[in-house]
């Protein structure tokens, strides 16, 4: 099974004030958000299509961060990109905009967030496939 780094596109067409775990309650306005996460291990990206299914409401068990914004009814998961192979997780957060929520994802390592934030949708998607791409040519 592949296994990699990933960066989930979400919609949130309106604003939501959403509980993120330990985290706490946070705003969120409406937009484009981009989650960047890791998918190394044995499951591989198989933990994207557990957000997916999340997101579709056909689970409720909340085990990371973006799974609370993904749970939140007016978001809608609207893609991803992937970057096969490769551990670069933090690269990719470093180099996106700057998310609304501090340790958004990132309670295992030194990164701000792993959350960005964008007005755009198409915008964020096209500075997220060209971040993914330049990271994998390092």
């Amino acid at each position: 099974m592949a296994d990699g780094t990933y960066t989930l596109l979400v919609e949130l067409p309106e604003a939501a004030t959403i509980e993120v775990g330990a985290l706490g309650e946070h705003r969120f306005r409406p937009g484009w958000y981009a989650y960047t996460g890791s998918a190394l291990g044995s499951g591989g990206f198989s933990r994207v299509d557990r957000h997916y299914e999340l997101a579709a409401g056909d689970r409720e068990t909340r085990h990371w961060h973006v799974d609370y914004l993904l749970g939140e009814e007016a978001a809608a998961l609207r893609g991803d990109v992937r970057t096969v192979g490769a551990d670069v997780e933090c690269a990719v957060a470093e180099r996106l905009p700057d998310g609304p929520v501090e340790g958004f994802g990132a309670s295992d390592c030194d990164c701000p967030s792993h959350l960005a934030y964008g007005a755009d949708g198409g915008e964020l998607q096209r500075t997220v496939a060209s971040v993914h791409r330049d990271v994998s040519e390092e």
